[in-house]
């Protein structure tokens, strides 16, 4: 914890609407989904009570929602939504949109397995859809980091150099309606944290200056390799702003976040990846296995986009072996999504471990110590031997 703010008890969605009413942004379009009903229906209470000036747009669809944002953000307006799961696929076209027109959006996503079967419980498998759309992801491990990673993401996408939209996410259920202490800023504090809007062009402001800018027009062989080169760079150049809106953070509030989050890793022969809320469980079993002896560790990946290559080669090079833990699955007779970002960041290191992917928590299922040490057992064994016996492993699935 830090020491500029109140300790509070609060959900994922009570957090990431609490952020959203401290950012007041100019305009909220939503559509509601579980478990991310809670974050829009709270905040459209504060516009009810004129706790905010926001313009809230109750949206027809999900589709619609994003579309109002796209609208409004090419108007120069901070704008943000909240969804989940069937409604953040609903999005994928205006996804692409958002990003390609360069447009600073903030979106709060509760992760959530996608359709079919239904099911309103967490995995990563709808973020993981959107993953080469062109929003940054941040991943959050508890309410406290879900709130954090909300607030810096306005300043992230708002950055001149970035201009892309973010989506900051926590674990549905897990998070989403899970009571945890956190530490919330004050009003003002969040307020001249993320600063007034910063100006760019905007159809506005061109109408205003009476120069006419023209946006998503078409784009065929003569620019459009050009202008999706622009966007790809922009997530180039996002890696130092989002390191650097972190260190501000923690110097002014005393919470510092990273790409990654190395735990017990010096010395560490194996170790597991994993990303979101299950990284505190894995922690709770390096501790275990290391009394007993085993030198093992966690890699947490808070950033996944842009992927945070650098730091993984870094961290992950040394080792014997890694288990890859990937809350969704590829559906390609092979691997799940994050496995084989992970492999090719890997691939051209003359010293590097044998990776093996396991895939875990489906739809909501609980992922227990023991599932994780079994993973660890299987790791040590690789390590041992240099050999693995198989690439994937689905955890915790009844055979």
């Amino acid at each position: 914890m830090g020491q500029n703010g109140k300790k509070v008890a609060k959900t994922g969605n009570e957090a990431f609407a609490e952020a959203m009413r401290q950012i007041n942004p100019d305009v909220v379009a939503a559509y509601p989904i579980t478990p991310a009903t809670e974050i829009v229906q709270i905040f459209s209470q504060f516009v009810a009570d004129g706790a905010v000036k926001t313009e809230f747009v109750p949206a027809e669809s999900e589709h619609s929602a994003m579309s109002a944002c796209i609208g409004a953000s090419a108007c120069g307006a901070r704008s943000m939504t909240g969804t989940s799961a069937q409604g953040l696929a609903l999005m994928w076209e205006m996804l692409y949109i958002a990003a390609g027109l360069r447009l600073p959006i903030v979106m709060a996503v509760v992760n959530r397995a996608l359709s079919a079967p239904i099911n309103i419980h967490c995995d990563h498998s709808d973020t993981m859809g959107a993953r080469d759309a062109g929003w940054i992801q941040i991943f959050s491990e508890n309410v406290q980091e879900a709130y954090d990673n909300l607030i810096q993401a306005v300043r992230i996408a708002e950055h001149p150099e970035v201009r892309l939209p973010v989506m900051a996410t926590t674990d549905g259920f897990i998070l989403s309606h899970c009571l945890e202490t956190m530490e919330m800023l004050s009003d003002e504090q969040v307020r001249q944290f993320i600063g007034p809007v910063p100006a760019r062009e905007n159809l506005l402001s061109s109408l205003e200056n009476n120069r006419p800018i023209t946006l998503g027009a078409l784009d065929l062989q003569d620019y459009y390799f050009e202008h999706r080169r622009q966007v790809a760079e922009a997530m180039v150049k996002a890696g130092p702003v989002i390191s650097g809106v972190a260190e501000e953070f923690g110097q002014r509030f005393g919470r510092t976040y990273g790409f990654v989050e190395p735990y017990r890793l010096d010395d560490a022969e194996v170790a597991v990846v994993v990303m979101g809320s299950t990284t505190g469980t894995a922690r709770e079993v390096v501790d275990k296995l290391r009394s007993a002896g085993q030198k093992v560790g966690v890699l947490k990946i808070r950033v996944f986009r842009p992927f945070p290559v650098e730091e993984i080669v870094r961290t992950l090079s040394p080792l014997k072996a890694v288990g890859i833990m990937d809350r969704a699955d590829g559906l390609n007779a092979f691997c799940g999504p994050l496995y084989p970002e992970i492999s090719a960041a890997l691939y051209d290191e003359a010293s590097r471990p044998k990776l093996v992917d396991f895939i875990y928590g489906l739809g909501g299922r609980d992922v227990s110590p023991a599932n994780i040490e079994e993973i660890f057992s299987d790791l040590l064994q690789v390590a041992r031997t240099g050999k693995k016996n198989f690439n994937l492993k689905y955890t915790g699935v009844r055979e």
